[in-house]
């Protein structure tokens, strides 16, 4: 089935993305086989999940919550609605614009999102690690025109902004005393607004992430796209319920947490706890008693972390724990289920295609299996010439559904789609039973503790560092975060290559890119190993 162009009168006055998307002969498949996912033409996504609950019995339970406030569904729609406002009627933002938006996980932070794509805007949500050249990459992509930022966070933001006058608003939120901030503008608006009639095909979201390259990509999602997924895994696998809490540790600006810790809950009518504090692994399992939260998700690593306070301690509320982000070693998920009688949920998805799309519940897990195809995808494992392989090969998995890879104007699209399918760049092996086992990632990007780091942008932070002549950087197997950052450094002359200069150097990394880029573990060598042409042999780095 050939990629099924936008049918509903567009909303989105601003054609920026809709201008630099993929040529249509590039696009996936785009796959409607169940009856869930036929949507109408005409679609706002805050709309459908937030406007349309106060019809629902959980209009007035709650759906954001904090130490400090708590917001029922219909609290949030007025609080949304605000924002709304001050976007449109304040900074003059009209559909298509890009608003980039910048915070750690909060009330605010959702409340931003949301009034941004109600608005018929595109939200372009960033790390709060990340520094101000990174930032200023994403805008040099993105050119948006406006930014919502957490104060705590705005200096790198200006920093960025001051090397690119594209972004001509900038609003703090979590701004005290502020009278020019987000929240005061918002509690001077009615809170009365109507969605933008967005066509379902409209893009709501960019969701930027690094390559192995270390140059930000950034596919697009719909407002369809994310409906649609809501209708695949969040329905057939998870089956959430409108008396869960849920909490997680993935960020918003990723679409895993997007996904988990805000849109898929608010599908299911359920609420969603946003800690104060930073999540320690004790601090975690004392929330989830303290909160009664019945869902939660995070990376392998802190589920192992947590399991010797979650043993101690108990978890009398809990009913479902998620694992993505990186492969779940089975050790950890069995010492998740002895510490807390609690079967993981795995899960591999990605950023391209919003989320998960092969798990299994937890009455379905087979060992060392990640699950089976998710319903709405299909998927197949295939050789280098695009062939299918028998069951138990290895291969590269590849897989069509309602959503599928659209980068904004990057040549890297002819990689991820080929004749209609996306490939994850995942190899894997399929069972008889359906069931699919994860065997590496086809590129070197590195997975450590649920972040994806490329080795180059390392590499290229640490030649910024004067007593540094070359550097590889690869990704090294490790049982507690799944890869370790490991650099291999040739020294200039006169420069040692000691345990003061492993800390110098991390520390240099850390002030240039997000911190947790840096490389835990650096070797100083005589030489790199290149091809005849200089190129950079990383599988022999990775061999030593």
């Amino acid at each position: 089935m050939a990629a099924i162009p936008s049918r509903g009168t567009s909303a989105q006055v601003d054609r920026f993305v809709h201008d630099r998307l993929p040529p249509a002969a590039q696009w996936p498949q785009m796959r409607y086989d169940l009856p869930e996912l036929q949507l109408p033409d005409q679609l706002n996504l805050v709309e459908e999940l937030l406007d349309k609950a106060a019809d629902k019995p959980w209009a007035d339970r709650p759906l954001l919550r904090s130490p400090a406030r708590t917001l029922s569904y219909r609290a949030t729609r007025v609080e949304v609605d605000r924002i709304a406002q001050v976007l449109v009627e304040d900074l003059r933002l009209v559909p298509g614009n890009r608003v980039l938006l910048r915070g750690g996980n909060s009330v605010e932070m959702a409340l931003a999102w949301l009034a941004v794509v109600k608005a018929g805007l595109i939200a372009v949500a960033t790390m709060p690690l990340l520094r101000a050249k990174e930032l200023g990459d994403i805008v040099e992509k993105a050119q948006p025109v406006a930014a919502l930022c957490e104060a705590r966070l705005l200096d790198e933001l200006h920093a960025a902004q001051a090397q690119h006058p594209v972004l001509a608003h900038v609003l703090a939120f979590h701004a005290p005393g502020d009278d020019t901030s987000l929240e005061a503008r918002a509690a001077r608006k009615a809170g009365q607004f109507t969605a933008c009639p967005t066509a379902a095909d409209d893009i709501a979201l960019l969701a930027f992430t690094s390559g192995t390259t270390g140059k930000p990509k950034a596919p697009v999602t719909s407002h369809r796209e994310v409906i649609a997924m809501c209708n695949c895994w969040p329905r057939h696998v998870l089956k959430a319920r409108p008396e869960d809490i849920v909490m997680g540790s993935p960020p918003l600006a990723f679409t895993f947490g997007l996904g988990g810790l805000l849109v898929f809950p608010m599908w299911a009518g359920a609420s969603v706890y946003f800690p104060d504090i930073p999540y320690t692994p004790e601090a975690m399992v004392r929330l989830i008693r303290e909160v009664g939260a019945t869902i939660v998700y995070t990376a392998p690593t802190f589920y192992r972390q947590m399991a010797p306070f979650a043993k101690a301690l108990g978890l009398p509320s809990l009913r479902t724990t998620v694992s993505a982000g990186e492969a779940l070693p089975d050790a950890t998920r069995q010492l998740w289920k002895e510490a807390t009688g609690i079967e993981m949920l795995d899960g591999i998805g990605g950023t391209e295609v919003f989320h998960i799309y092969i798990s299994a519940p937890p009455d379905e897990v087979r060992r060392g299996a990640i699950g089976k195809v998710v319903p709405g995808f299909t998927a197949r494992i295939l050789d280098d010439e695009g062939r299918e392989l028998p069951r138990g090969q290895v291969g590269k998995l590849a897989l069509v559904g309602p959503v599928g890879c659209r980068y904004l104007d990057d040549a890297r699209q002819t990689s991820y789609v080929k004749d209609g399918w996306n490939y994850p760049g995942d190899a894997f092996v399929q069972d008889e039973d359906g069931y699919f086992f994860y065997q590496s990632r086809a590129d070197d990007m590195i997975i450590t503790a649920g972040y994806n780091v490329g080795g180059p942008e390392v590499e290229d932070a640490l030649l910024q560092h004067p007593a540094v002549a070359e550097c590889g950087v690869i990704g090294k197997p490790d049982a507690e975060r799944g890869m370790l950052v490991k650099a291999f450094c040739v020294l200039k002359p006169g420069h040692v290559g000691d345990a003061a200069m492993v800390r110098a150097l991390q520390d240099h990394v850390k002030a240039h890119i997000a911190p947790f880029k840096y490389p835990r573990e650096i070797a100083f060598v005589a030489s790199l190993p290149r091809t005849e042409t200089g190129k950079l042999q990383r599988f022999k780095l990775k061999q030593l």
